[in-house]
């Protein structure tokens, strides 16, 4: 094991070598993770004024903007509450300072970020944990939390409270929920993150005997954990219904734990060779692989929280097995962004480890992009990992991966698009002779540079400048590498960042 380990790692420096001599691609997910369970991300603590709150979002998307990343997936129900305007959900404490206080100003943070997002033609993922109703047993529930109005719904483990998954009527509520959600806000997707049944606690079994005698439907009486697998299949299943019959647009994706089950030479897929003390399958009951095989999910970014090397968890030997385990859906890799400071071991310490694993995860043809575990380590800038990234990683921008299988379709060009102004030419104009030109998803521009009049290489990620939903385009506002004579080029993004033939050039002075 150990030869094997030393030879993977020789290979993973050898595609960091590789990797950092070449160019990021055009599409790739690029995201983080804000947090708002006990204010870890945001806000940074409950009950502040709202101007100061959205500041302090407005902070983190600048942040993220700058380093070039496309994509936030936002806490938007961490315990049975909410950071949106919700008729079922009462209003977190983390924000307010009350659970079911709404905020003063009719400030609606959920609303706020997918303008804010939007804007920046970065995609807004709502994140919301199912079951979860407590992190500890002395937060008070407001009236309308579901916990009181059903209390016979909910299971106390440990010191949390979590709804049943085994009661048909959970089920129902949590689609009723997801539906409101998306019925209400122009969100880009929802997110799972791994909390499903949940992590088991030593000498301590999880309380759902009644709800198996009560609805066990066809498993026998020592099927207690087919049941359970079952009843979060058949969740994400009609939580996949729901989605696409309410907005067919929007994604449904699963961060799940990083190994989905240990090897074994019996099963049909066939495990990860990891020794893992926990699993997807065997402890929190989430059948991941199925729901990728059986396209209920459009994307999965298992948390592959380990380093390269790893004698029990691998990163090289996880990332591998699930991206071969896509199943013509994305993959993207959950990233330890967190463990530059917190992480134990000397492969933490190294100021290579995080940067590698990301372009060993961009050298694999099934793996799509990568997610960051969380805001907060990001901006407290651990071995100077924001400068890596916009140095190295990031240089430039880049588009979302397209999903076909929700959206193939090219957005409409304008049909007129002229230079502004006599003599300065300083803005770009886009103008459409009818009202239906615009494609109902349209999301926005983007904007390409090139030294010469002759066609825009659109595939390089170096030619694109700039992203806006404006009309018009003050180019003045955009920063040009170069002083001097440039050409520009517009195309046209939707909502699922297909893209238009260029249109131009636009010749433009640089001063």
């Amino acid at each position: 094991m150990k030869k094997i380990c030393v030879f993977l790692i020789f290979i993973s420096l050898f595609i960091f070598a590789e990797q950092t001599s070449g160019k990021a691609p055009k599409r790739e997910f690029r995201a983080m993770w804000i947090a708002t369970v006990n204010n870890i991300d945001w806000p940074s603590k409950p009950g502040l004024p709202v101007e100061k709150q959205k500041d302090e979002l407005l902070e983190i998307l600048n942040t993220l903007e700058a380093l070039h990343f496309n994509a936030v997936i936002f806490q938007v129900r961490p315990a049975g509450d909410a950071f949106y305007k919700s008729a079922t959900e009462p209003w977190s404490h983390w924000l307010t300072g009350t659970q079911g206080k709404a905020p003063q100003k009719s400030w609606d943070p959920l609303q706020f970020i997918i303008d804010e997002c939007h804007k920046r033609g970065m995609e807004l993922h709502a994140w919301m944990n199912p079951f979860r109703l407590s992190q500890n047993l002395t937060t008070p529930y407001a009236p309308g939390n579901i916990a009181r109005r059903h209390p016979e719904w909910v299971l106390t483990y440990g010191n949390k409270q979590y709804l049943d998954p085994g009661i048909p009527a959970v089920r129902t509520y949590l689609n009723n929920v997801v539906s409101e959600l998306i019925r209400k806000y122009d969100v880009d997707a929802i997110h799972f993150d791994d909390y499903f049944y949940p992590y088991p606690i030593a000498g301590h079994a999880f309380p759902d005997t009644l709800s198996f005698e009560n609805h066990k439907r066809d498993f026998s009486e020592n099927q207690a954990e087919e049941w359970r697998l079952n009843n979060v299949d058949l969740i994400i299943e009609s939580l996949h219904t729901t989605i696409k019959s309410t907005k067919p647009g929007v994604k449904f994706g699963i961060s799940p734990f990083g190994v989905w089950k240990n090897y074994n030479e019996e099963d049909e897929i066939g495990g990860s060779a990891t020794t893992a003390g926990t699993t997807n399958y065997d402890n929190l009951y989430a059948d991941v692989i199925n729901w990728q095989r059986k396209g209920w999910i459009d994307y999965l970014i298992p948390q592959i929280y380990w380093e390269i090397g790893h004698s029990a968890v691998d990163y090289i030997t996880l990332a591998n097995w699930w991206s071969e385990r896509s199943f013509g859906r994305h993959v993207y890799v959950g990233h330890a962004l967190y463990k530059l400071i917190d992480g134990l071991g000397d492969a933490w310490k190294n100021p290579q480890e995080l940067p590698e694993q990301i372009l060993i995860a961009r050298s694999n043809n099934n793996i799509q992009g990568s997610a960051f575990f969380r805001m907060d380590y990001l901006k407290r800038n651990p071995h100077q990992i924001q400068k890596r990234l916009s140095s190295d990683v990031y240089p430039h921008k880049a588009l979302l991966p397209t999903m076909p299988w929700l959206d193939k379709r090219l957005p409409a060009q304008p049909t007129k698009v002229k230079m502004k102004g006599f003599l300065r030419k300083d803005e770009i104009k886009v103008k459409y002779k009818r009202n239906d030109v615009k494609s109902p998803d349209h999301l926005g521009y983007a904007i390409y540079m090139s030294e010469t009049d002759e066609q825009v290489d659109v595939s390089d990620t170096e030619n694109l400048v700039h992203f806006t939903q404006n009309d018009i385009i003050d180019l003045n506002n955009i920063s040009f590498s170069e002083k001097g004579k440039v050409w520009l080029w517009l195309t046209t993004i939707d909502k699922h960042h297909n893209e238009s033939a260029p249109q131009g050039p636009f010749k433009f002075k640089v001063k």
